[in-house]
């Protein structure tokens, strides 16, 4: 569904894509796979430089992930929801 010659309404806005779509979550992109990989490894190895590495790519890749959603996502849902986890991992890195 095209948003030719309708009113788009802020439902629509917040909730749907460029197609009409109701999008909530998507399928997993490359950043967010990279933070979930590294997150379980932290969990296995759990001290030494190892560690510190998998816990830069972690912050990293979810720093991306945040990053990609703010800017490009498709719908003020997904928007806010890379804002949130933005700060949130800014806030928990202080």
């Amino acid at each position: 569904m095209a948003f030719k010659h309708m009113e788009v309404s802020l439902f629509d806005r917040t909730f749907r894509d460029g197609e009409g779509n109701i999008v909530l979550g998507q399928m997993p992109n490359l950043p967010i796979l990279v933070w979930f990989a590294a997150t379980l490894l932290k969990i296995v190895l759990t001290s030494g430089n190892l560690y510190a590495g998998l816990d830069a790519i972690a912050f990293g890749s979810l720093f991306t992930w945040a990053w990609q959603e703010l800017f490009q996502g498709v719908n003020y849902f997904r928007q806010s929801l890379g804002l949130t986890v933005l700060v949130g991992a800014i806030v928990l890195r202080i």
